[in-house]
């Protein structure tokens, strides 16, 4: 048996007005753990626990190793690694706003030049990493530096939060070799998962948490898959796809040339993110969007989402209509439905989350524009079909990295536009949520009423809905 990391002797435990029932008093051994559940079930709130809770008057937590050094890395943690506020989703695109923006080197100093942080870098294919902005990052590329980063600080304990999500296979099976390197040199590791197939082979031990309850652990006899087993039976969700809110009407006349990019370019001083890109997508296309960590998949769809003013320096028909010749971004982004990892990353909506949900019809971040009755009861109709009706009230920074995603999901789908881009949309779902947005996308997108269009950009085949039917791939210039 493990010996012991962390005692966790509360009944039951707090942290910030959220309670886990821990009705086995649950430890926490050496080496490295699975903290495993579905979205909403309290993984996170352990977490916090495990790092900031000790001092609670309602904790009892003790370690056989005296208080412990714990880094807990969320993939929000890039706000504070930059020491500069969050700014807006599409100021990384607009290379005069970034001037005060650090370079990974000016952000994290000496640690770039340690041999580990070299290594690393090296093997995660990052090695011209340190010249570059921060905002400048993909979304891939963000979350391979927090890794790195928090990997060669060395702490007693060392929490990562769904640490795969976002990473191409590679990269996944290099963070394994680095996982098990430093559980070698005595480091203690604790992964939040929500999907089984994220479990990985070196797993010492198995936490679950469901509905407030931490379980007892499990301790791996050898066998991983019995660990993942374990975790795939808490995964019970399901939608209705038949139950799908009607889409509201087009004010639009529906396009025959959804897309279209010729020998597009985009580029900061001299460094080159997109050349030569050529691209046509019809009315009604459904398309896949493939490419490594950093080929420019996201740089790529800031042009077509009109957020980069690279826009009108390149040859771009959409919907029919050339870039440049009278349109504003507001005539093009009505018409498109958008979620992406950064647009998560950067959200800041106000309101509450049905409120949230229904300015996705307007396009709207924050309470600019008044959402109106009808809208209102639209958003209600979709938080229903993914069960977060009890939600609506909550503010987003009080739900849980998976809950917020499935609300962004529902305020993407509400006005079932005419282009539907999803990039990396099951971010941070579980297992049977993703499966179930995933019907949803292949219900609303193969709509013989509607003809939508879709960009579609996973790292992982799997996930790809079955309605798509063409691919584009983008290689690492």
């Amino acid at each position: 048996m493990p010996k012991p990391l962390i005692e966790l002797k509360s009944d039951r435990l707090y942290f910030k007005g959220v309670s886990l029932d821990n009705p086995h008093h649950a430890t926490i051994p050496e080496g490295l753990t699975v903290i495993g559940g579905p979205n909403g079930s309290g993984k996170t709130t352990l977490a916090n626990i495990i790092t900031s809770g000790w001092n609670f008057r309602t904790n009892l937590i003790t370690s056989p190793h005296g208080k412990l050094s714990v880094r807990l890395l969320q993939f929000s943690d890039i706000h504070s690694l930059t020491g500069v506020g969050a700014g807006y989703y599409q100021q990384r695109f607009e290379s005069s706003m970034n001037d005060d923006i650090p370079t990974v080197a000016e952000a994290l100093g000496d640690a770039v030049n340690t041999p580990a942080w070299r290594r690393l870098t090296m093997r995660l294919k990052l090695n011209d990493i340190d010249s570059k902005r921060i905002n400048y990052l993909s979304s891939g590329e963000l979350r391979k530096l927090l890794i790195i980063n928090a990997l060669t600080r060395s702490p007693d304990l060392l929490i990562l939060d769904n640490p795969y999500i976002g990473l191409d296979e590679a990269s996944r099976a290099i963070l394994d070799e680095a996982l098990k390197e430093l559980i070698s040199q005595g480091v203690n590791i604790i992964l939040l998962l929500c999907n089984p197939g994220d479990l990985p082979d070196a797993t010492d031990t198995l936490i679950t948490v469901e509905q407030g309850k931490i379980n007892p652990p499990v301790t791996n006899d050898g066998n991983a898959g019995t660990l993942r087993h374990r975790m795939a039976i808490l995964m019970d969700y399901a939608i209705d796809t038949e139950a799908i809110p009607p889409a509201p009407d087009l004010t639009d006349r529906p396009a025959e040339v959804v897309l279209r990019l010729e020998g597009c370019e985009v580029k900061y001083g001299r460094r080159v993110i997109l050349k030569d890109v050529n691209w046509e997508i019809r009315k009604g296309e459904r398309w896949a969007l493939a490419g490594p960590n950093g080929s420019g998949k996201s740089t790529l769809l800031s042009l077509i989402h009109a957020d980069n003013p690279q826009g009108y320096s390149n040859s771009i028909t959409i919907f029919d209509r050339r870039r440049g010749s009278g349109e504003t971004i507001w005539d093009i982004k009505r018409r498109i439905g958008y979620i992406s990892p950064e647009m998560h990353l950067y959200f800041n909506g106000g309101g509450n989350v049905e409120t949230i949900v229904a300015q996705g019809l307007n396009d709207t971040v924050g309470l600019y524009v008044k959402t109106l009755p009808h809208q209102l009861n639209l958003a209600r109709q979709w938080l229903r079909l993914f069960h977060l009706e009890t939600l609506a009230d909550r503010r987003f920074n009080t739900l849980s990295s998976g809950q917020q995603r499935m609300v962004l999901i529902a305020r993407t789908f509400i006005k079932q536009p005419e282009l539907l881009i999803l990039d990396e949309p099951l971010h941070g779902l579980d297992s049977a949520r993703k499966r179930a947005v995933r019907a949803i996308i292949n219900h609303i997108a193969s709509r013989s009423d509607r003809a939508m269009a879709l960009i579609y950009v996973t790292h992982y085949r799997p996930e790809v809905p079955e309605c798509v039917t063409h691919t584009k791939t983008l290689s690492r210039i």
